[in-house]
């Protein structure tokens, strides 16, 4: 069977970028220029640059056209890449703090010793056990809502826990409403899901700045969004968002939980950066229970690396996530849920939370003086800044050039739920050391400054 046209025109043009015929930046026509000169209806023409698009080779911008997107390396997007000890890692958060390593060597010691070593051989619960989840609600009860073991499942992480909750409480087709800017991971869940993401703006800020609430969604939108369409979910992070580090207030809050009740609507409640967050409003989990799955994890606040997580929820839905895990893990890695257990009853997760405080604070002062100008957006205690970029400026070739310099950041298009991609760059900064890090703000600056200023 003979290749279409428009087949033939999305293959030229894919072959063209990749072999640098057409160079990175370069404006390709219009869709009605490019439609009269390939003999193409509009409709058609615009088709092949959504194909391109999709591939990830271009990228049409609002007002401005459609360019050829730089070759990023993989791991720009979703993806992680092998860590690369010669470049300072600024897409990906991995914090640590000195003497960690010893401390994980002493409780595989402790473990080795005084635990018994043959029952971590064994499958556990799905789970956890009943001691390893009441544990954990003692945790979570911290967040300001009322944990209990029996809605309490120990999870691989907050990804596995998001996971969970997509595959276990909807049906493939459910509309799910995300703010605009969200978290990667959800996106990836949801598309292993076939669940469909609505995008639902970020609410103006009020007039008055005394009346603004922290941040969050524009819930007038998710309203109107709920009366449109049947939407089955929300997924959010109201205290310490990714990437926009929004702290949502009580009256959001609260708006949002009596919307999720009117609509009959399940609420996954992201909370992995939530303990960053000094004296934050309780969790949504506090406001509509009956309603809210909250998931969390110990991989930013202790270690990547143990991939142990938290997942709470109404008791009627246990059994349903119970069977994901199951489908998806059997269980957590026994060897990591008690350590990370006996972490939290002798006291050291609270200890590392409070220092991981205090160095994402010192971090955001680090930030705020080199890059200030250029107008971030962050918390002043978070681990990521959002540095939006002006109008003529390119997110792809700033990631590029600054690739070429060793260092590694995050462009907007992970985090879009729209086809619209905002001009801007996400810094992750916990994963390098603070002079490292200072560095690389440098050269982050620098490299604006010179695309800003061609």
């Amino acid at each position: 069977m003979p290749t279409s046209r428009y087949k033939q025109l999305v293959d030229q043009l894919a072959s063209d970028i990749r072999a640098g015929r057409l160079r990175p930046g370069t404006r390709l026509p219009t869709h009605r220029d490019l439609a009269a000169r390939e003999g193409l209806a509009l409709a058609t023409a615009t088709r092949v640059y959504a194909e391109l698009q999709a591939m990830g080779l271009v990228s049409g911008e609002s007002g401005r056209g459609t360019f050829v997107k730089e070759a990023l390396p993989r791991g720009h997007g979703i993806d992680l890449r092998a860590w690369n000890d010669d470049t300072a890692e600024l897409a990906f958060n991995s914090p640590t703090l000195p003497g960690q390593a010893e401390l994980y060597r002493a409780a595989l010691r402790r473990l080795a010793e005084h635990g018994d070593p043959g029952a971590l051989l064994r499958y556990r619960p799905h789970g956890g056990s009943d001691a390893e989840r009441a544990t954990a609600a003692t945790h979570l009860a911290r967040r300001g809502f009322d944990a209990d073991a029996d809605s309490t499942l120990l999870v691989s992480g907050a990804q596995h826990g998001l996971t969970l909750a997509a595959m276990a409480l909807f049906e493939p087709g459910d509309v799910i409403a995300v703010d605009a800017l969200t978290y990667p991971g959800f996106k990836l869940a949801a598309e292993c899901a076939r669940l469909e993401l609505a995008a639902v703006p970020a609410a103006a800020p009020a007039a008055d700045a005394a009346a603004n609430d922290g941040g969050g969604m524009d819930l007038d939108a998710l309203a109107e969004l709920c009366r449109r369409r049947r939407v089955r979910g929300v997924y959010t992070m109201p205290t310490l968002h990714n990437p926009l580090g929004w702290v949502a207030g009580p009256a959001w809050r609260a708006a949002l939980a009596a919307i999720v009740r009117q609509h009959g609507l399940t609420l996954i409640e992201d909370g992995a950066y939530a303990f960053l967050a000094d004296k934050a409003p309780p969790a949504l989990a506090a406001l509509a229970p009956e309603a809210t799955v909250h998931v969390t994890s110990l991989s930013k606040s202790v270690a990547t690396g143990l991939r142990v997580g938290t997942l709470h929820a109404p008791r009627a839905w246990i059994p349903r996530l119970e069977r994901a895990i199951r489908a998806t893990t059997w269980n957590t890695p026994a060897t990591m849920t008690a350590i990370v257990c006996g972490w939290i009853e002798d006291g050291t997760v609270a200890r590392l939370e409070a220092e991981k405080r205090r160095d994402a604070r010192q971090r955001q002062q680090i930030a705020a003086e080199i890059l200030g100008h250029l107008r971030p957006v962050s918390h002043p205690a978070s681990y990521f800044t959002w540095l939006p970029l002006a109008q003529e400026v390119r997110a792809d070739t700033i990631a590029m050039a600054l690739m070429r310099e060793r260092i590694s950041v995050s462009t907007a298009h992970p985090f879009a739920a729209t086809p619209h991609v905002p001009h801007a760059i996400r810094l992750a900064l916990g994963s390098v050391g603070l002079d490292a890090l200072q560095r690389a703000l440098e050269a982050v600056a620098r490299v604006v400054a010179d695309q800003t200023d061609r």
